[in-house]
């Protein structure tokens, strides 16, 4: 089965049967070329929506959950956003055609090279990538709008919490690692409240200083 068989509006049909609504998201994911964020080998899968492996025992985020976990934060199109787990950078590119601008971060600088790589070579410009432990987010950038974690950990890392401004949104998969659930949370004066569960999802362990042990 080729690439082309599999352009991107098949993949919006599929995330429409997933229950994805927002436009603004749908059409994002028209704009961007799923084939360029995924390894040459695994072409032929870029628009089916299934997740791709991308080394380090890693794979993208499947992309209907990760348009569930986008649609979570509410992105009008002004927002300074952090993402937690760059991988190759495909929800970093959806999320910077949504938000003001991105800050992203990544454990594997391999993975954050290709990852720039990938979104220049897509003109994508309003995204600063960084390597390092995403347990502890980006403080000298904070606050932030919103928040999105992308591996699992059984509650919000503090650090996390801090670096987000109050009325600002987080979604982050709240769970031990392989069964977990996805959470969209809201910042309020008194810590993070839960607004809802999005789905259930099998995400890797959240890993760094705040998160599980490297």
């Amino acid at each position: 089965m080729t690439e082309s068989a599999h352009p991107p509006e098949g993949l919006v049909r599929a995330l429409r049967a997933a229950g994805i609504s927002d436009e603004r998201l749908l059409q994002a994911v028209r704009a961007t070329p799923r084939a360029a964020f995924v390894p040459t080998g695994h072409h032929p899968y870029a628009y089916h929506d299934v997740p791709i492996p991308i080394g380090h025992g890693q794979v993208t985020t499947q992309p209907s959950l990760s348009a569930m976990m986008i649609e979570g934060l509410d992105l009008s199109g002004d927002e300074h956003v952090l993402e937690i787990g760059t991988g190759l950078g495909f929800q970093t590119a959806l999320l910077a055609r949504l938000a003001a601008d991105v800050v992203t971060i990544e454990m594997w600088p391999d993975l954050a090279h290709q990852a720039r790589r990938n979104l220049a070579r897509q003109g994508i410009g309003n995204v600063e990538s960084r390597v390092g432990d995403g347990s502890g987010g980006v403080p000298d950038r904070a606050p932030y709008d919103a928040v999105i974690v992308s591996a699992a950990f059984p509650e919000v890392p503090a650090p996390l919490t801090g670096q987000l401004r109050f009325g600002g949104r987080l979604v982050q998969p709240v769970g031990p690692g392989g069964w977990d659930q996805v959470v969209s949370f809201l910042r309020t004066a008194t810590g993070l409240e839960r607004r809802r569960i999005l789905t259930p999802a099998h995400f890797v362990r959240l890993r760094g200083r705040y998160g599980y042990p490297s």
